[in-house]
């Protein structure tokens, strides 16, 4: 059993609520101390655990039990912490729309297959967030890799993933699925 200093709700709410919610409960902890994150988004296990890695904190585990992830995040301590910065090469929706055909591209979208099936930008490659570090090398670096997700939170943790890993050219796309007006592949 892990001991938790405070537990947040973020059941049935989707990317990026879990995060927006751990990140305001986080600071109300003492450095060391273990805030659990119960969620029922799949993809809230990559999520949690790249936030936590992008601020210092350190992510413990997750455990599912009958459909609801629970994540363990240790507060970091002062020295430890990281102020999370957002990727900072971005491009807007009605932007990407108009390259989507350029065969110089690669559009990546790292939300999970369920939603990725539900509709997607035409050609998009889909390698969800999770996957994303054991699939890296699918991805040629001398593209450029447009990266997106239902709103530019996870994407951004996924550009700021490939950009440590060597990509130079890679975008986040923002506000992501939630508010694309393009072609859509199902």
């Amino acid at each position: 059993m892990i001991q938790v200093d405070m537990t947040i709700d973020a059941k049935g709410l989707s990317c990026p609520m879990p995060i927006v919610k751990a990140k305001k409960a986080i600071h109300k902890l003492q450095p060391g101390q273990v805030l659990e994150v119960q969620a029922t988004d799949k993809g809230s296990k990559a999520d949690m655990k790249a936030w936590a890695e992008s601020t210092g904190h350190h992510y413990l585990g997750t455990i599912e039990e009958e459909g609801i992830f629970k994540h363990y995040i240790r507060r970091a301590s002062e020295s430890e912490a990281k102020n999370e910065a957002k990727f900072p090469h971005v491009i807007r929706n009605e932007e990407l729309a108009d390259k989507i055909n350029d065969p110089s591209i690669i559009i990546l979208d790292v939300r999970e297959p369920a939603e990725f099936a539900f509709g997607h930008i035409p050609g998009a490659l889909s390698i969800p967030l999770g996957e994303l570090e054991e699939r890296i090398k699918e991805l040629p670096q001398d593209k450029t890799i447009y990266v997106v997700c239902r709103t530019g939170t996870r994407s951004s943790l996924a550009a700021q993933k490939l950009a440590e890993k060597g990509f130079s050219n890679v975008w986040n796309i923002v506000p992501g699925m939630s508010e694309w007006n393009g072609s859509l592949e199902q």
